[in-house]
C-alpha cells in the first residue's frame, strides 16, 4: 500500500517524437532506466510529464505503458483536473490499467479552506477506496493548504495515504506536518529534490522529484537512511550545480530531457508545443554542466 511508500520515487518525462507524438518505445527505455538507477517507484502524468499537454486517450496509453514496463513496481499516476468529473474518469480509466494510485492536487480557484474541504469530499464520494497521493504545490496550483486543513483531509479520508510535499519553505511544513496527530501518512518531497538531504533530516519517507541523473536521488536517500548523513550531502553537492540548472520550470524540463537523451534514456528531448527549445547556448552550458559533474566524480572516486 501507499502508506508504506518510502524510497525514490521518480517523475517521469513523458517522451515524444519529432512530430510530437507519444514516443512509448521510450517509455521503456526510460522506464528501465528509472529503475537501473535506483528508483522504488515511479510518479507519471505530473506537471513535469506535460500532463496537460495529453488528451485523455494519450493519458491513459502513457500510464498503462509505464504500468507495464514497471513490472510490479508502483506506479502513481497524475489526475487532477478542476473538473471532478473528468479527475475520476481518468481514476477509473488508469487504475483499470493496474497503477498503484493516483496523485490530487486542488485546482486553482478555491479561495477558503472550505472549498479546499469540499472539493475533496467530491472527489473522494467519486472515486471510491483509490489511494491517493495528496500534491501539495501551491507554486503550480495557486491554492495554499495549510498544516490543520491538510490535517482534517487525512482524518476524512482514509484514501489519502501520502503526501507530496513541495510549498516553500517546505522543512518547516515537514516538521509541522510530521507531528500531525492520528494516522501516519507517508511524506515525499517534490520541488526538483532541491532541499533533500535537509528534508530527509525532517523525516520525509524519500523524495518524489525528477533528475536526469536519478543515481543522486537513491545514493542520498541509501546514504542518508543508513546514518551516513555527511556523505550524503557530499553526493547531492556534487550533483547541485546540475540540479539547480534544471530546476527552471517547463525550461528546467526541457533540459532534463536533453540530458537523458544523451544519457541514452529516450530517443528525442523535444516537448510538445508549447514548449521551450534549447538553443545553441544552453546546449553549451549543459555541456559544461557535464563535464563539471564527471571531472567532480571522478575526484571523488
Amino acid at each position: 500500500m501507499l502508506d508504506q511508500a518510502k524510497g525514490v520515487y521518480i517523475v517521469a518525462q513523458t517522451p515524444f517524437k519529432e512530430n510530437g507524438e507519444i514516443d512509448l518505445d521510450s517509455v521503456d527505455t526510460l522506464t528501465d532506466f528509472y529503475f537501473q538507477h535506483g528508483a522504488s517507484g515511479l510518479t507519471v502524468l505530473g506537471v513535469a510529464g506535460e500532463a496537460n499537454k495529453l488528451t485523455q486517450a494519450e493519458s491513459v496509453a502513457v500510464a498503462a505503458r509505464y504500468v507495464k514496463r514497471a513490472q510490479g513496481r508502483p506506479v502513481v499516476v497524475g489526475v487532477s483536473h478542476s473538473s471532478v468529473a473528468q479527475l475520476a474518469e481518468l481514476t477509473a480509466l488508469v487504475m483499470d490499467q493496474g497503477a498503484q494510485g493516483v496523485m490530487i492536487a486542488p485546482p486553482g480557484g478555491l479561495r477558503t479552506e472550505q472549498e479546499v474541504l469540499g472539493y475533496f469530499d467530491a472527489v473522494f464520494k467519486r472515486i471510491g477506496n483509490v489511494p491517493v497521493v495528496l500534491q501539495d504545490f501551491p507554486f503550480s496550483t495557486g491554492t495554499w493548504m495549510s498544516v490543520p486543513i491538510m490535517g482534517e483531509l487525512i482524518a476524512r479520508h482514509a484514501q489519502i495515504q501520502v503526501i507530496k510535499e513541495e510549498d516553500l519553505p517546505s522543512l518547516t511544513k515537514i516538521t509541522r506536518l510530521r507531528a500531525l496527530p492520528g494516522r501516519r501518512v507517508a511524506i515525499l518531497t517534490g520541488n526538483n529534490a532541491m532541499f533533500l538531504p535537509l528534508e530527509l533530516g525532517r523525516g520525509i519517507d524519500g523524495p518524489m522529484a525528477g533528475f536526469s541523473h536519478p543515481e543522486m536521488l537513491s545514493q542520498v536517500y541509501a546514504l542518508y537512511t543508513a546514518g551516513k548523513v555527511g556523505e550524503a550531502h557530499d553526493v547531492f553537492d556534487r550533483y547541485l550545480p546540475l540540479l539547480s540548472y534544471e530546476n527552471q520550470s517547463q525550461w528546467g524540463v526541457a533540459v532534463r530531457k536533453e540530458v537523458l537523451r544523451r544519457r541514452g534514456a529516450i530517443r528525442h528531448a523535444g516537448m510538445r508545443t508549447p514548449g521551450p527549445r534549447l538553443d545553441a547556448t544552453d546546449h553549451a552550458e549543459i555541456d559544461r554542466l557535464l563535464q563539471r559533474l564527471a571531472r567532480d566524480l571522478k575526484d571523488a572516486g
